[in-house]
C-alpha cells in the first residue's frame, strides 16, 4: 500500500518569523503522526532556516523549483545538487505557475526532471489542464504529453523513486476543487500511462491532488483509490488548516 503524502508549496509567502511560528506550530500540530510522509516547499531563500527548524521533525523540505544545469555562468539559478547540501529531499518540476508564467515548455520540465533525478532528489512533477483545455475535452491528452516528454527523455522507469502531481490549472487559487470523482479519473489515466511503461513503477508511484485542497475537502479526496496525498497551496500557509488536512491523509 503506498504511504501518504502531503506536501505545501508556500510559492513566494514568508518572512523569517512567519516560517520559525508556521513550522514549530506545524512540529506541534503533527509530532504524534506516524502513517503519513510531510513535506514543505519554501521559498529558496528559507530552505535554510527550515533545515535548522526541521532538524528534529518527520518533516522533509522540497524546492519550488531548480535550474537544469549543475554550475556555470548562469546567473540567479539553483542547482539541484547544491539543494541537497540544505536537507532538501523533493523538488517541484512543471508547475503550472512556471508553465504558464516563465514559459516553461514539456522538454524543458522534462530536463528539470531529468536534473532532479541525477542530483539524487525526488522530481514531483505537476501537470495538469486549464480551464479551456478541460473544456474542449483535452484533459488526457494535455496530461498525456505532459508525461510523455518526461518518459520520451528520461526513459521506461521515469517514474521510479519519483512523484506526480495532479493540478488542474482551472483549480488552481479558485476555492474551486476537482470533485473526488473527477480526480479519481486523472489519477487513474496517470497510472495507466506509467503502468504501460513499467507497472513496478506505476504500482509504486504517489500520485497527488492540487488545486484548492482545503480541509473541509480533504477527506473526500483522500478516499478515492488512486489519491495518494496532496499537494496544498494556500492552506498550508496556515498550520492548522495545514495538519487537518494531513490528518485526513492518515
Amino acid at each position: 500500500m503506498r504511504r501518504p503524502l502531503v506536501m505545501g508549496n508556500w510559492k513566494l509567502h514568508g518572512t523569517k518569523a512567519s516560517v520559525e511560528k508556521l513550522l514549530v506550530d506545524l512540529m506541534a500540530s503533527t509530532s504524534e503522526l506516524k502513517d503519513v510522509d510531510i513535506a514543505v516547499c519554501p521559498p529558496v531563500i528559507f530552505i535554510n532556516q527550515a533545515e535548522q527548524l526541521l532538524h528534529d521533525a518527520a518533516i522533509e523540505i522540497g524546492a519550488q523549483n531548480i535550474d537544469v544545469n549543475r554550475q556555470g555562468a548562469f546567473t540567479g539559478e539553483i542547482a539541484a545538487d547544491m539543494l541537497g547540501e540544505f536537507g532538501v529531499k523533493y523538488v517541484l518540476v512543471g508547475h503550472s505557475e512556471r508553465r504558464a508564467m516563465h514559459h516553461e515548455n514539456d522538454d524543458l520540465v522534462a530536463r528539470k526532471f531529468e536534473a532532479v533525478k541525477e542530483a539524487g532528489l525526488i522530481p514531483v512533477l505537476c501537470v495538469g489542464e486549464t480551464q479551456t483545455e478541460r473544456h474542449n475535452g483535452e484533459t488526457k491528452d494535455v496530461i498525456g504529453h505532459q508525461i510523455q516528454a518526461v518518459i520520451k527523455r528520461c526513459g521506461r522507469k521515469s517514474f521510479e523513486n519519483a512523484v506526480v502531481a495532479y493540478e488542474p490549472v482551472w483549480a488552481i487559487g479558485s476555492g474551486q476543487a476537482a470533485s473526488p470523482v473527477d480526480a479519481q479519473k486523472v489519477h487513474q489515466f496517470i497510472r495507466e500511462l506509467v503502468a504501460a511503461q513499467d507497472k513496478d513503477s506505476s504500482e509504486a508511484l504517489r500520485i497527488l491532488y492540487g488545486g484548492s485542497v482545503k480541509a473541509s475537502n480533504a477527506q473526500a479526496l483522500f478516499s478515492m483509490d488512486d489519491v495518494d496525498g496532496a499537494l496544498v497551496g494556500g492552506a498550508s500557509l496556515d498550520a492548522g488548516e495545514f495538519a487537518s488536512i494531513i490528518k485526513a491523509a492518515k
